[in-house]
């Protein structure tokens, strides 16, 4: 495997540390945004907090913060952001779990939304996490200081990367593909778009928050694309030979679904070697940055490393 490129400096707190506070703030932020399980109608909301503080990296609004600081911002102004899009993804993993799409029992290490509760209230979850994210994200609230202006470009670039010219689209061509002989072109796509666009626009929201240049809008832009569709291809490897007790769901789903995955249309040891090529190259978008972009470069390389 190729190795990355050197980090140029060393982030002020360890990856792992970083990880623990992010997710204790964004959690907090959660906590606070939801409404409680007891508030009616109640089993809607059970429902989402069920999937949503089921655990989960956070990765998302880790890039957002990690982002809003690499471009000298604190992290603090993208927490509101950070939080919607934690809504904007439980929301697609309540869907794609659903007997219609991937039609898994498991998530996180237990039982799918649909599978504790029942498909309408799973689906119900999913739409009402999705229309919180963008009340969130639109309330002046929720970000002191930062123009309307500013908030109305994040939200209106996170919408598109989550409708049908972003996830929604590479969900879709996702499910058609199945059974398909894999096409490097297709297997793209679908993953630009199904994880890519909204793991860009995490980074994009973020730095836009943080008060980002233009040039520095463009470098991570790159970093950010880069890093989406490693990650995918990570998770198409993890897919076939992850340990499924660390996964929290079962591994090899995929091939019996016969999905066009990057393993599938180019082999473990290629695939592992073109996350690695694309992690390599979003550490180098970041040659502009020094030690304030510690995080994000950390980041990348947790992405090729991780195991789950």
């Amino acid at each position: 495997m190729k190795a990355a490129a050197t980090r140029l400096s060393e982030p002020a707190m360890p990856l792992s540390a970083y990880f623990t506070n992010v997710a204790r703030e964004v959690d907090a932020a959660l906590e606070r945004l939801v409404p409680t399980a007891a508030a009616f109608p109640p089993r809607v909301h059970e429902a989402m907090r069920y999937s949503l503080f089921a655990g989960g990296k956070r990765l998302r609004p880790m890039l957002a913060m990690a982002a809003c600081e690499a471009v000298g911002g604190a992290r603090a102004k993208a927490l509101g952001f950070a939080a919607a899009l934690e809504l904007i993804h439980t929301y697609t993993l309540i869907h794609d779990d659903l007997p219609a799409m991937d039609d898994d029992g498991l998530r996180r290490g237990r039982p799918t939304c649909h599978k504790q509760f029942d498909d309408a209230t799973a689906i119900l979850a999913g739409d009402a996490l999705l229309t919180l994210a963008f009340e969130v994200m639109t309330a002046r609230d929720n970000f002191p200081g930062v123009p309307a202006e500013t908030l109305l470009t994040v939200a209106s670039e996170t919408a598109r990367a989550a409708g049908s010219l972003g996830t929604v689209g590479g969900q879709m061509v996702d499910i058609q593909s199945e059974s398909a002989e894999p096409d490097m072109a297709t297997l793209e796509y679908i993953h630009t778009h199904k994880t890519g666009k909204l793991i860009t626009a995490s980074v994009r929201g973020g730095a836009r928050l943080g008060g980002a240049q233009d040039d520095q809008l463009a470098a991570l832009t790159g970093y950010g694309e880069r890093i989406g569709l490693a990650f995918q291809i990570v998770d198409d490897v993890l897919g076939v030979e992850g340990d499924a007790k660390a996964l929290g769901k079962p591994v090899g789903s995929d091939t019996k679904r016969k999905k066009m995955t990057y393993p599938a249309a180019a082999g473990i040891k290629t695939s592992r070697q073109l996350a690695a090529d694309l992690v390599d190259g979003s550490v180098r978008s970041l040659e502009m940055f020094g030690a304030e972009a510690g995080h994000l470069r950390d980041l990348a390389q947790y992405i090729i490393a991780r195991t789950f």
